[in-house]
């Protein structure tokens, strides 16, 4: 599966015009129903006079259980947040929430015009964002000195991995996750390069975004 890494203050956004009337898509990475419907609101906050807000979320799915809901907000049922969601089941994405922000020109589309527009809005969104895979990892926790950092931030970089938390003292406490597939070969580079000085403490798996080579 895949999902989306905007954030939602800075989500992936583009629109477009369909007889007079802006649907304005806007798209975010999210971890649970609640985010999903507090970047909702964060959008009706943005546009206090646009006529719909309408949207779809997708959460979940590493137990193979998907939460999803939708909101046509006011548009005639199913021609609004039901696109939204297909275009999220199309492209295989969870944890991620879409919304399309209608202004009304004054020219009604009818069902198939709406659904086609807030279909196109979501898709804009979705192509603007900034994509991952999500893999299984697993999770490591290390402590090591302040001349060790830069390799080992090159090291986890190099493994497609991600550092997920760091802890400055008088050392640096990490927590860092690598793809499963690569976390044998990340585990002999950090042998071979702290010459069996460092130590890997593992500490659980995960399902984890891994970013786009291309961003």
């Amino acid at each position: 599966m895949r999902t989306i890494l905007n954030t939602p203050d800075a989500p992936a956004h583009d629109s477009l015009v369909e007889k007079k009337s802006e649907f304005i898509g806007d798209a975010c990475h999210i971890d649970s129903q609640d985010d999903a419907m507090a970047f909702v609101e964060l959008i009706r906050e943005q546009h206090p006079k646009a006529r719909h807000v309408a949207f779809a979320a997708v959460w979940g799915g590493s137990d193979g259980q998907l939460g999803e809901r939708m909101s046509d907000d006011g548009e005639p049922s199913g021609t609004a947040g039901k696109p939204i969601l297909d275009v999220l089941r199309q492209s295989g994405l969870t944890d991620c929430v879409v919304c399309v922000t209608r202004y009304f020109g004054g020219i009604l589309l009818g069902s198939g015009g709406l659904i086609r527009a807030y279909s196109s809005a979501a898709s804009l969104a979705v192509k603007a964002a900034k994509g991952a895979n999500i893999v299984p990892c697993r999770r490591y926790g290390t402590t090591i000195g302040y001349p060790q950092l830069t390799m080992m931030r090159q090291l986890v970089s190099r493994a497609g991995g991600t550092v997920e938390n760091e802890d400055f003292t008088d050392r640096v406490a990490m927590t860092i996750a690598i793809p499963a597939d690569a976390a044998s070969t990340f585990e002999t580079r950090v042998r071979e390069t702290f010459n069996a000085a460092v130590a890997l403490d593992p500490c659980g798996t995960l399902n984890s975004p891994v970013a786009d080579q291309a961003g």
